[in-house]
């Protein structure tokens, strides 16, 4: 193990501390967090969110970890399982262009959970997400080159979040290994496609990816083997190799809708047309949007519940010319049943543009065009989603901004600006108690 690429991401991860972290990652952590948090209180109040609290706390009782707002308690793994399908439940948490997926949402859940059971420093627990976020990168494009099939998030999520919650837990460096090993190897490998045909509450397979590396942690501990993790494997070393010289979480996305990243191009395309040309829905004959081929896939029907609403072309769009926005207050009751956007979702028709394809997955273009009522012809030209490196990034505004679009409807607005205001000096707290009882003050 001493020389293997193995080897080195077990350096990288015992070794990496707050103060040698480049400035520009430091904050970067910071904004991660930010949007993560954001992401999962307010995907608490999903559906999904009610049930694996329920779930966790049946299934995984105990004392100690929170689950995020609802005031309860529940085992380390129960605390993982419930946070990490809260996070990803909503659909607008970060990602990573390459590995097709979301890091932040399978790896905070257990970095929460570790924080908390081991009174973690706040530099201490946003080491351990940097350290998360690099490894899971990394994972994710190995997982991704060895398989032919597309598996979702939680498949290499479970291998970043047993790094970075092994971290804080001090695992040794064997031990780490084998707790890694045992989260590859107990993964979901869910077929990602499949789940887009058919939208569920499985989503990206965070939650089960975040559960995984919790029980891997803790088998690792009691001394459970595991397999070689993945890193050995890699076709490119150079993905492995460059751990702590190139800091991949500086090359996140974030994202300003509660959809699908393939289908946000075209609602940015769609928006930019109607603000440029003061075009109200009614005025709106036909949407043409033309885009690659595995935004296509996404449902083109009248979305019956939250997930199908976000794993929707269609909807985004319509619920974006029609309110302005796409958040919470759109994918979820009532509305996302409202017939206005169903009318409007009647009028959207979908092209494959085989240039746009042949850019996917380092880009994810759309081109939108629209025909009024009055025979008029708008077009946005070739549009990329909003918030994407390089160009288009989101400020340290921008993200607070977010954060409390979508915390202050859940826990109040001062206990939202509060929450935000101490996430930006998360690294001077003594443990990670002000982000814990920050989420649930006004409940």
């Amino acid at each position: 193990m001493p020389h293997s690429l193995t080897g080195h991401v077990i350096r990288f991860i015992t070794h990496t501390r707050w103060q040698d972290l480049p400035e520009t990652v430091r904050r970067q952590a910071r904004r991660c967090l930010m949007d993560a948090m954001g992401a999962m209180i307010a995907g608490t109040k999903t559906p999904v969110g009610a049930i694996m609290t329920e779930m966790a706390q049946e299934q995984y009782p105990g004392d100690q970890a929170a689950i995020l707002v609802r005031n309860r308690r529940a085992s380390l793994v129960g605390a993982a399982l419930a946070n990490g399908f809260a996070g990803n439940a909503l659909d607008i948490d970060d990602g990573y262009r390459r590995v097709k997926g979301h890091p932040g949402a399978c790896i905070l859940p257990v970095v929460l959970a570790a924080a908390e059971a081991n009174r973690s420093s706040g530099a201490a627990f946003l080491t351990a997400l940097v350290i998360g976020y690099e490894v899971g990168i990394r994972a994710g494009l190995i997982r991704h080159a060895t398989y032919a099939a597309y598996h979702s998030s939680g498949s290499w999520g479970a291998v970043a979040a047993a790094a970075a919650g092994g971290r804080l837990f001090d695992l040794s460096p064997e031990t780490l290994r084998h707790a890694m090993g045992a989260a590859e190897y107990h993964a979901p490998i869910a077929p990602m496609m499949k789940g887009i045909d058919t939208p569920s509450m499985g989503k990206d397979s965070i939650g089960w990816g975040a559960m995984v590396a919790m029980n891997a942690i803790l088998m690792a501990r009691k001394g459970f083997t595991g397999i070689r993790p993945l890193f050995d494997d890699t076709p490119e070393p150079r993905w492995v190799e460059n751990l702590g010289r190139e800091w991949e979480i500086l090359n996140l996305y974030f994202k300003p809708y509660a959809a699908c990243r393939w289908g946000q191009p075209a609602v940015a395309g769609a928006l930019k047309i109607a603000r440029e040309h003061h075009l109200k829905p009614s005025e709106i004959r036909h949407i043409r949007v033309r885009t690659f081929e595995a935004a296509a896939r996404l449902p083109l029907g009248r979305p019956r519940n939250t997930e199908e609403a976000q794993y929707s072309l269609v909807f985004p769009v319509a619920a974006a010319l029609t309110d302005g926005e796409v958040g919470p207050a759109q994918v979820l009751p009532p509305r996302l049943h409202a017939p206005e956007l169903a009318t409007l979702m009647n009028r959207i028709s979908i092209e494959v543009e085989p240039s746009f394809d042949a850019e996917f997955p380092a880009k994810a273009p759309a081109e939108v065009s629209v025909e009024t009522m009055t025979g008029e012809r708008f077009t946005s030209g070739r549009i990329e989603a909003l918030w994407e490196p390089p160009d288009t990034l989101p400020s340290d505004a921008d993200l607070q901004q977010k954060f409390l679009w979508l915390t202050a409807p859940v826990i109040g607005r001062d206990p939202a600006c509060n929450l935000a205001e101490q996430i930006w000096s998360a690294d001077r707290w003594a443990d990670i108690h002000p982000i814990i009882d920050g989420s649930r003050a006004a409940v």
